[in-house]
């Protein structure tokens, strides 16, 4: 049988020249490319955008102008200044450093508010195979590197083939390890070949930085280099400074600035990312105006660290930006299930139990924090109430493999009043314990063979002690030997790859909507760490389920009733849930009016620069 690639091959040694010079041989040589693709009766559909739910109805047409969260009247100038505290040593696009998405160009660009809806920026129209498991993207003949040399099909696939096949730079490999093989059966047409639903990974896809193979060919991507770049973006990287700054201005004849996706964006002329030592550094550079927005992820700083006269009179402001793209929780507590005792579903729940999360966000967080009773919670795709028939129909088969609870009780999260010690928590622990076979012996919790319950909490991060400690003592109030070890960030890693642990505390958040992160953190095939040994037949029938979902309500109905398998099974604890980011910032700056469903602000590119906030400031200080 004649494969894709086969075809495309002999068309391209029969006629090489035509195939090169000749617009009628060039779609003569996609419309066989097409036939070849997928089955015979099937014609390749090519749209404005794409969506990582079938059947589903972008909000923007194909004729949009603009998308609705822009100022088209916002002025163009002015400098943002942004702080980083991590260093780079390198400006080469493979290594991710600051502020490269500003600078090259992407196949698609996310909209923020709509659930699942990408356009084509760098493409010009996108298809999808009837089997989902290629894409296609024809680009748009005007784009142009800021050499002014065009860009081409060749461009995209050397960038792919560069970023997947490297396995250390950045995490790019494992990332894009779900593509297969990208084609280019012509100048503007690329075909991206995937061992599943290319779909459902777009948002993956759109990630990869498009580099230039002209330039790139003659350098190493790999290597350290501050040589600043060819790139092709609205922004180009005029100068930077290893452990000092990175330095982005705008490009006024970008090829795509009259985009309907581009309208109303990048407005600043200059944005530069200043280097600091560490967060407490960057926040009293912040009050002393050194930059321009933090983004503050330590409730403590936000609740106490911004009593400051320029906040009083409003010059420095607190705010927040919506991040509903990415909902679930900040951190999950994970237990390893393929361990002895955490392989009991009674003792993972009782140790739901010993979790005082109330206390915890009364005495640490001053109340800021709410508990996410979801693994998806702030989305459409959270579970509440009880299931409704969808959810039912698919839990049905399955029934011997879900705890009863999950048909007739509504999941929550135990609460506690916050004050003191939680003896109704406990209680409720000890006597699952109890029923689990476990006994107080000399002051410690043992099985039936005399071995104590121990759990040994594994993290990389000095602040994760933070929220284990309070726990670690109340598990020792139920006689739990529990601890603490923290090492180094490649050796947790490799404990988790091999499944050497007992917890964890790992990050919660979840794309909305949610896809290339449930075979990886739910589905027993995952060999993830966060996985955490999963293995249940009803819950890899739902991530499939939902993973295969011909259009939104499956989707979701899918979603919300693997949502309940996972919380009634207690494997892992969502704590606190992720919400909108907390920001401050100096009130010099334009915003756009954004409508309630905004999932994703459009910050810095919707932002601009306010002369009259600026000189505001500027006179008070």
């Amino acid at each position: 049988m004649l494969t894709n690639e086969k075809l495309i091959t002999l068309l391209a040694i029969a006629m090489p020249a035509v195939v090169q010079q000749s617009h009628v041989a060039v779609l003569l040589l996609f419309t066989l490319w097409s036939a070849s693709a997928v089955a015979e009766s099937e014609t390749l559909e090519f749209h404005h955008g794409v969506s990582q739910i079938p059947n589903y109805e972008l909000k923007y047409p194909r004729d949009f102008a603009h998308f609705d969260y822009v100022n088209l009247d916002a002025p163009k100038g002015g400098t943002l200044v942004l702080p980083y505290t991590w260093r780079f040593n390198t400006v080469s696009p493979m290594y991710k450093p600051l502020g490269y998405t500003h600078s090259y160009d992407q196949l698609l660009v996310r909209a923020g508010d709509e659930v699942s809806g990408y356009y084509c920026s760098l493409a010009e129209s996108v298809a999808v195979s009837a089997d989902g498991r290629s894409i296609v993207f024809r680009l748009r003949p005007e784009a142009r590197w800021h050499d002014g040399k065009p860009i081409t099909a060749d461009d995209v696939k050397f960038s792919i083939d560069s970023f997947r096949s490297d396995i250390i730079a950045a995490g790019w490999a494992g990332t894009l390890g779900w593509i297969t093989g990208v084609e280019t059966p012509d100048l503007l047409t690329v075909v991206i070949y995937t061992e599943s639903d290319a779909t459902k990974q777009i948002s993956l896809l759109v990630a990869v930085p498009i580099v230039p193979a002209h330039y790139w060919r003659e350098r190493d991507l790999t290597e350290s280099t501050f040589e600043l770049p060819l790139q092709s973006g609205p922004y180009r990287l005029t100068a930077a400074d290893q452990g000092r700054f990175y330095t982005y201005s705008r490009v006024p004849d970008y090829w795509g600035r009259d985009l309907p996706i581009n309208r109303g964006r990048f407005n600043f002329d200059t944005i530069r990312y200043d280097y600091y030592l560490d967060a407490i550094v960057a926040r009293e550079a912040l009050r002393a105006g050194e930059f321009d927005v933090w983004t503050e992820s330590d409730l403590r700083h936000w609740l106490s660290s911004y009593d400051v006269p320029a906040v009083e009179r409003g010059l420095l402001v607190k705010g927040r930006l919506a991040s509903g793209v990415l909902g679930g929780s900040g951190l999950r507590l994970v237990l390893n299930s393929r361990r002895k005792p955490f392989d009991d579903p009674i003792v993972r729940e009782a140790l739901s139990y010993a979790f005082d999360f109330e206390w915890q966000n009364r005495a640490l967080h001053n109340g800021e924090q709410r508990r996410a009773n979801s693994f998806f919670a702030e989305s459409i795709f959270a579970s509440t109430g009880l299931p409704d028939e969808a959810e039912i129909a698919l839990l049905e088969p399955y029934r011997a493999h879900v705890p009863d609870r999950v048909f007739d009780s509504v999941f929550s999260f135990h609460r506690s009043d916050g004050i003191g010690v939680d003896r109704e928590g406990l209680s409720l622990a000890q006597q699952l314990l109890a029923d689990a076979g476990y006994r107080i012996q000399d002051k410690v919790l043992v099985d039936r063979l005399g071995e104590p319950l121990a759990i040994e909490f594994l993290i990389s991060s000095e602040n994760h002690k933070r929220t284990l400690l309070p726990y670690v003592q109340t598990l020792s109030i139920l006689g739990v030997q529990a601890g603490i070890r923290l090492i180094d960030s490649t050796g947790y890693y490799f404990l988790l790859r091999h499944g050497d642990f007992d917890a964890i505390l790992a990050q919660g958040w979840m794309e909305t909507p949610p896809s290339w992160q449930l075979q990886r953190n739910f589905h027993s095939t995952s060999t993830g760490g966060n996985n955490s040994g999963i293995d249940n037949p009803a819950i890899d029938a739902l991530v499939e389920s939902a993973l295969d979902a011909t259009d939104l309500d499956q989707f979701v109905a899918s979603v919300q009733a693997l949502d309940r398998v996972l919380l009634w099974n207690y494997y892992q604890f969502p704590l606190d849930a992720r919400g909108d980011d907390r920001i401050v910032y100096w009130n010099k700056f334009g915003r756009p009016e954004l409508p309630d469903e905004m999932l994703s602000a459009p910050f810095p590119h919707g932002w601009w620069y306010d002369e009259e906030k600026a000189a505001r400031i500027a006179d008070e200080q």
